[in-house]
């Protein structure tokens, strides 16, 4: 099974030295169901700063996995309670950053659903920025065709 899906992504960045910065997106994408949990794949755009790249989310019950593929790779694993590390390629080199998940909500369904995760990045043992996304999944329904 996999559904076209239209994609609403909200997210909040605060940073002690520069303050808050937010995002809005809405994207088409896919959702396909796999062996435990689901997949959500969308293409990034100019407005994100990663234009050429693909984002997926590989969602199962107590962990969420986003991998980018493009110019610049990433892995993130959100798992609550726990701190991941992680490698993430900037134009300037690779950074090992820690991921620190202090609360996530995941309701997927084969229709959609909705994500939300509260996390900290730490670069060097400190927080380097304090971070939530909500993502919101829906069906793309297709206008019907007038014969």
């Amino acid at each position: 099974m996999e559904k076209a899906v239209i994609i609403s992504i909200r997210g909040m960045q605060c940073f002690e030295d520069t303050g808050d910065d937010a995002i809005e997106l809405v994207t088409e994408g896919q959702l396909k169901r796999q062996e435990g949990g689901f997949l959500l794949s969308y293409a990034e755009s100019e407005l994100t700063g990663l234009n050429g790249t693909t984002t997926t989310l590989e969602i199962e019950e107590d962990k969420v996995t986003l991998m980018r593929m493009g110019e610049f790779n990433s892995q993130m694993v959100f798992e609550e309670g726990k701190r991941h590390l992680s490698l993430y390629e900037t134009p300037y080199g690779a950074l090992s950053v820690g991921v620190n998940t202090k609360r996530m909500d995941c309701r997927m369904g084969e229709s959609g659903g909705d994500i939300e995760i509260d996390y900290a990045i730490e670069i060097d043992h400190a927080v380097a920025g304090e971070n939530l996304f909500r993502i919101h999944v829906r069906e793309q329904k297709r206008p019907l065709l007038k014969q």
